[in-house]
């Protein structure tokens, strides 16, 4: 009864609007969302070098001579996962304060043909509300580790940053399709394919 409720709510929220859907090919995005995150990687990689690159082999040298160094591997990867996990948690968490029934329209899953992790909005947004949803974990999770690394000289920081600077390529994909729209057209996430339904004001 509920979910019934919620559709009703949605069909009238898009009454008078005409849809658009922009998906992207999953396999392309893959190598696409490389292109796409590079600007970024390049920016906070120079900067790191520019006021670090001297001490960069010696940081290097004392971090393999750390103790415990044979369980650097098992870290990483428990900080990757668990990285995942936020990126797509703060994607629900940003959108569910835009969305009128909160968390109740977000819902996390798993693409398995792709491994892919998702996180869908099953309520309509404005383009604003969705694109700042959609680059809040490349804020917090890439950019600002970045950030820390270039003040602090971390080469932990700053690969943790890069690294999820880069799995937010996709992100800036869809941000691309939708930056030039009006900021008061809707957005849905698409409920099958990597990408969105656009509702605009008909004519």
């Amino acid at each position: 009864m509920e979910n019934q409720q919620e559709t009703v709510e949605s069909s009238a929220q898009l009454e008078g609007y005409v849809r658009e859907e922009l998906t992207i090919d999953v396999v392309k995005t893959q190598w696409q969302a490389i292109v796409y995150a590079l600007p970024f990687l390049v920016l906070f990689s120079a900067a790191y070098f520019l006021r670090w690159g001297p001490t960069v082999p010696d940081r290097i040298s004392e971090a393999l001579t750390l103790p415990g160094m044979q369980s650097t591997g098992l870290s990483m990867l428990i900080v990757l996962v668990l990285g995942i996990v936020a990126h797509e948690l703060i994607h629900g968490a940003t959108w569910a304060l835009f969305a009128k029934q909160g968390f109740r329209s977000i819902r996390f899953g798993i693409m398995w043909k792709y491994a892919t992790p998702y996180c869908h909005c099953k309520e309509p947004l404005t383009v604003r509300h969705y694109i700042i949803g959609g680059i809040m974990p490349a804020i917090l999770t890439g950019f600002l580790p970045c950030i820390v690394a270039i003040f602090t000289g971390s080469l932990s920081w700053l690969a943790g940053g890069l690294f999820f600077t880069l799995a937010a390529g996709g992100d800036f994909m869809i941000i691309n399709l939708l930056r030039k729209l009006p900021m008061n057209s809707l957005v849905q996430d698409h409920p099958e394919k990597l990408g969105c339904y656009v509702y605009k004001k008909s004519l």
